[in-house]
């Protein structure tokens, strides 16, 4: 009689486990980067009354008979499916789209988390807000050349966003010219005065025989200087290049060929283009030395006021036998400077997050440059974490390892900034399972009456 009071009991207790694992899934149905549970059942140890007998000659096997001794709680699992995103609008906010945890640190000890609720610090650390807890990542390294790299291959950091930090300026180290001359225009005669000159360059143009072009680089300290090409045909495929530049002194240009060297400044400052018939560059040549294989480049060397030192930067004219790069075909004249890398100082205004987790800044100068990268981290058995509260999980020995890396790489999902994962918990299956373990419930403590209710009768046999 004892045993059906006892399995009632056990009744009792493990439905009461699972209604509170239901009351807190419902209590946490906005929080975000939450993962419901569900609790599965498993009978408990069975009694055996008597055992099992095997058949014989005159008689058939026999069952066992056992009397089970109520039921226990066989698991109580994380769900980790995919929430809903919902859109913030703000910029630091981050949600998973796929698999991976966000790591987060709190000191020595590393958390992991589906929440993306982030914001900077004082100091730009980038950080949950509600728990201080510092977002991991990698910080992007400047080499000698001013330019940004990030390597993910080495350990995680604490992400930092230097807001309205500065950004050196950077001299200008190549300009790309791309577009056309045009090949059915006249050959400028070798006894021209600078006035014809000036007056082809400047003239209608269908009686244009030569074509400007104009550059804005920068020196060493930030200043904006223009320098000015001035093409102009001197014979079939062939075109004499001019350049100057406001408020330099010494310009020179120099082509270096194959085991040339650079001139002095104070030297020439024109060069020669060559064609092939097929309007495709062919050459590029300062009169001494001159280049017909590869990229096309041309040195452009000069001084400026207050500054002896000598600086230089590339004139990328494109490259020998391919359409990309400077051409000559019988169009109009198109001829521009396509870019060049040089920059003033600026500072950094704004930033944003792309779907690998880049942090892309944007500085004043329009520069823009990675400044780190946000770490995801997955694992064999992403519902074995164990849960540390303030949403956010730890490994334990059935979860694996951490494996950390790059979103989108290696089974992890990417990343979408100015959105939030919602909780998975889906409220009609938790009124569901309410209405089941509350039945259950009920049903357990029925037992636990009818069985008292018996041995009041045994109880009642002596009267």
């Amino acid at each position: 009689m004892m045993r059906s009071l006892y399995s009632g009991v056990s009744g009792l207790k493990n439905h009461q486990t699972r209604m509170d694992v239901i009351g807190n899934n419902v209590s946490n149905v906005n929080t975000h980067g939450f993962k419901t549970e569900r609790v599965t059942f498993m009978d408990m140890i069975s009694q055996e009354i008597s055992g099992a007998a095997e058949p014989r000659e005159n008689i058939g096997g026999i069952n066992p008979q056992q009397v089970g001794l109520g039921m226990m709680i066989a698991s109580i699992d994380k769900i980790m499916t995919q929430g809903a995103l919902q859109t913030t609008g703000k910029n630091t906010d981050v949600a998973i789209s796929g698999e991976g945890f966000f790591v987060v640190r709190d000191g020595g000890k590393q958390y992991y988390s589906r929440a993306g609720i982030f914001s900077l610090d004082k100091d730009g650390n980038y950080v949950h807000p509600g728990t201080g807890l510092r977002v991991q990542g990698w910080n992007a390294r400047t080499d000698r050349d001013g330019n940004s790299s990030i390597n993910s291959a080495s350990g995680v950091e604490d992400i930092k966003i230097p807001l309205y930090q500065k950004k050196p300026a950077k001299a200008t180290s190549e300009v790309v010219f791309e577009s056309n001359l045009n090949q059915s225009v006249q050959a400028v005669p070798a006894d021209a005065t600078e006035e014809q000159i000036q007056q082809f360059l400047a003239g209608p143009i269908e009686t244009r025989r030569g074509h400007v072009a104009t550059a804005n680089v920068y020196d060493e300290q930030g200043n904006k200087r223009e320098i000015r090409l001035e093409f102009l045909k001197t014979a079939d495929n062939r075109w004499n290049v001019r350049a100057n530049m406001e408020n330099a002194s010494n310009l020179s240009v120099n082509v270096v060929g194959p085991g040339g060297q650079d001139t002095a400044v104070g030297g020439s400052n024109t060069f020669e283009l060559g064609f092939s018939p097929d309007g495709k560059i062919s050459s590029v040549s300062d009169g001494v030395d001159t280049l017909n294989a590869g990229k096309l480049n041309v040195n452009v060397s000069f001084r400026i006021p207050g500054n002896p030192a000598v600086q230089t930067f590339k004139l990328n004219m494109g490259e020998a036998g391919a359409v990309k790069g400077v051409t000559q075909f019988a169009s109009s004249f198109t001829t521009h400077a396509k870019e060049q890398d040089g920059y003033p100082m600026g500072y950094l205004e704004s930033f944003s997050i792309d779907n690998t987790g880049t942090v892309v800044g944007t500085y004043t100068n329009g520069v823009k440059e990675p400044l780190a990268k946000v770490a995801l981290a997955t694992f064999t058995n992403p519902s074995g974490l164990t849960k540390e509260g303030e949403t956010k999980f730890s490994a334990s020995m059935n979860s694996g390892d951490a494996s950390i890396g790059e979103a989108g790489v290696g089974g992890r999902g990417k990343m979408f900034a100015g959105v939030l994962e919602m909780s998975n918990v889906d409220l009609s299956d938790q009124f569901t399972d309410m209405i089941v373990t509350q039945r259950g419930f009920q049903a357990n403590s029925r037992t636990i009456t009818t069985s008292d209710q018996m041995i009041q009768e045994v109880l009642g046999l002596k009267r």
